[in-house]
C-alpha cells in the first residue's frame, strides 16, 4: 500500500483556448429522451437537439446509460438550482456513429464510454495532470452543466438515443465487457477504483467497505481483483450473505460492539460509500497505523462530529474522493476487462425510470439500474432543450 500513487499520464495534450473548431459537413440531429421539465415533473419523453460533430468531436448512438442516485437528486432539484428541461445520466455507453475530422483515435462502430464530465479548462494544473474531475476553474458534467465551447449551451446527458462528445472526454469500452454491465463502471467505478489504486491496494492489504449499494458493491469487486482481503461494514443481516456472494472475506455488523472491538487495528483503507450521516469514530479504531478512510457518500446533513485523537494516534488520514480523470477512468476500464469486472444491474425501460428513481430511494435495487435506450422511442420533430 503506497499512498498519493501518480495518477495515469493524461490522455491528450490541453488546448490553449476556446476556439471552436469547423463543424462536419452534415449537421446536427434531433434524439429521442427522457428527462424532467421541473422539479416535480418526474421523467417524461423529450427531444434533444445535438450538435453537428466538431473536429474533434464523436456522435454516439448510445445503447444504454445507467441510473446514478446523483440523478434523481439533480432532476428533483435536492441539489439546489436546476436549468429545466433537464435529461440526466453520465454512465454512457454506446457506439461510434459520426466522427469530427480531426478523430483518429476512434472509429465508427467502436464501443465507447462517456462518464460524469464532458470538458474541463484544459489549462490548470489539475487538467495537466490528468485530474480532470478537479478542474481550477469547474469542470464541465455531461448533463446540467454550461459548456463553455459551445456557446454556454446547457449539456443533457445520457438517457437519450445519442450523444456528441469531444474525443478527450471519451472512453474506449473493451469489447470484452458486456456493455450494460460497464455502464454504471462509468460513475460508480472508478469512483471507488480511484481511491483504492490513489492507495495503490494489493494483495496483502485489507480493505474495509461501509455500505453494500451501487458503490459498495463496486468496492468490493475491485479491492478483491487488486487481490485484497475485503471486510464489509453493515448495519443490516440481510446484506451478510450479499456481500459475501460478491467476494468479501467477512462482513461486520457495524452495531455490534464485540465485532467491532474485534476489527481493532485490521484494515489499511476504509471506503465509506454511505450518504446518510453517521459516526465514523468507530470505523477509525479498525484502522491500522497510516491507514485512510475515504468518504465517497456524500450525507445531506452534517455528519457526527471526528474525534482528532482517534487520527492523530495512528496517523490516520480522512480524505474524500470524486471520481477519476479520464486516463484514470480508461485505466479501469482496462483493468475491469482484464479482471471479469462488471457492475450487477437490473435492466429497465423508459417508462419504467421514474419507478426505478423510487426504488432507488428506497433501496430495492441490486445493485444498480441501467436504461435499455432502445425503449425511449423516436424524438419528434422539434427540440425541447
Amino acid at each position: 500500500m503506497t499512498p498519493g500513487r501518480p495518477v495515469p499520464p493524461p490522455l491528450a495534450k490541453p488546448l490553449p483556448d476556446l476556439v471552436a473548431p469547423a463543424e462536419a459537413t452534415d449537421g446536427p440531429r434531433l434524439a429521442a429522451a427522457y428527462g424532467a421539465t421541473a422539479s416535480d415533473s418526474g421523467l417524461v419523453p423529450l427531444t434533444v437537439a445535438r450538435r453537428a460533430p466538431k473536429e474533434d468531436d464523436i456522435e454516439i448512438a448510445v445503447e444504454f446509460c445507467g441510473l446514478c442516485h446523483s440523478d434523481v437528486h439533480a432532476t428533483r432539484g435536492e441539489w439546489g438550482h436546476q436549468n429545466y428541461p433537464l435529461v440526466p445520466g453520465h454512465e454512457i455507453v454506446g457506439r461510434v456513429s459520426r466522427v469530427g475530422a480531426a478523430v483518429d483515435d476512434f472509429t465508427p462502430g467502436e464501443l465507447v464510454g462517456v462518464g460524469c464530465l464532458v470538458d474541463s479548462c484544459r489549462e490548470c494544473d489539475s487538467c495537466l495532470d490528468g485530474l480532470e474531475q478537479y478542474c481550477e476553474n469547474g469542470m464541465t458534467g455531461t448533463y446540467g452543466s454550461k459548456d463553455r465551447r459551445n456557446a454556454d449551451s446547457i449539456t443533457q446527458g445520457g438517457y437519450a438515443t445519442s450523444v456528441v462528445v469531444d474525443r478527450r472526454y471519451v472512453l474506449h469500452v473493451p469489447e470484452s465487457l458486456d456493455p450494460a454491465a460497464a455502464a454504471p463502471l462509468l460513475c460508480a467505478g472508478v469512483t471507488t477504483y480511484s481511491p483504492l489504486r490513489h492507495f495503490d491496494v494489493e494483495e496483502g492489504d485489507v480493505v474495509g467497505v461501509v455500505g453494500l449499494g451501487g458503490l459498495g458493491h463496486m468496492a468490493v469487486k475491485l479491492a478483491k481483483a487488486m487481490g485484497a482481503e475485503v471486510k464489509v461494514f453493515t448495519t443490516s443481516e440481510s446484506k451478510i450473505a450479499a456481500a459475501r456472494e460478491l467476494g468479501a472475506d467477512e462482513v461486520i455488523l457495524s452495531r455490534d460492539e464485540a465485532a467491532m472491538d474485534a476489527a481493532n487495528r485490521s484494515i489499511d483503507v476504509i471506503i465509506d460509500t454511505v450518504a446518510a450521516p453517521h459516526d465514523l469514530n468507530p470505523y477509525f479504531r479498525t484502522l491500522r497505523v497510516d491507514g485512510a478512510l475515504f468518504q465517497l457518500g456524500l450525507p445531506s446533513e452534517d455528519m457526527p462530529p471526528v474525534n482528532p485523537g482517534a487520527l492523530i494516534r495512528r496517523r490516520v488520514a480522512y480524505a474524500g474522493s470524486l471520481i477519476g480523470g479520464i486516463a484514470e477512468t480508461q485505466e479501469m476500464l482496462d483493468f475491469c476487462a482484464e479482471h471479469g469486472v462488471t457492475s450487477d444491474v437490473e435492466v429497465v425501460r423508459a417508462d419504467q425510470l421514474n419507478e426505478a428513481y423510487d426504488r432507488m430511494v428506497a433501496g430495492e435495487v441490486k445493485y444498480r439500474f441501467v436504461l435499455d435506450t432502445s425503449t425511449l422511442g423516436t424524438p419528434s420533430e422539434r427540440a425541447d432543450a
